[in-house]
């Protein structure tokens, strides 16, 4: 999947020390660079920084306001602790629901998360 965002150097950051992920490739494309940050086995985005003004007006606004994007984990509280004093905003508190224990969050540029804990079947 790929996200479009302002500035390679500061998504990574906020992937990697904010949201956990992990930086899987960074490679120099000429005037691009290919990044791909992972959240584990299977999942990988393709973060692409925004080169034109159509771009540019979309970074922060991929899904319309809506939660587009989903972060799994096997601790809830650990994590959302974790991305807490990192400075990540959570929209709510966590709540507990029948599919697990979520809080919905943006990432640095809006775009909206949940965090989900999957109910243990």
């Amino acid at each position: 999947m790929t996200l479009v965002v302002r500035d390679y150097d500061e998504a990574i950051r906020f992937y990697v020390e904010g949201l956990g992920f992990t930086l899987v490739e960074d490679l120099p494309q000429g005037d691009k660079r290919w990044v791909v940050v992972s959240a584990g086995e299977g999942t990988s985005l393709l973060l692409a920084q925004a080169d034109t003004g159509q771009q540019q007006a979309r970074v922060g606004d991929q899904t319309g306001g809506r939660v587009g994007f989903f972060l799994n984990t096997d601790d809830f509280d650990r994590d959302h602790a974790r991305m807490t004093a990192y400075g990540v905003y959570f929209r709510e508190e966590p709540r507990d629901e029948v599919y697990g224990r979520v809080a919905v969050f943006e990432d640095l540029y809006g775009n909206r998360w949940d965090l989900l804990q999957p109910a243990r079947a």
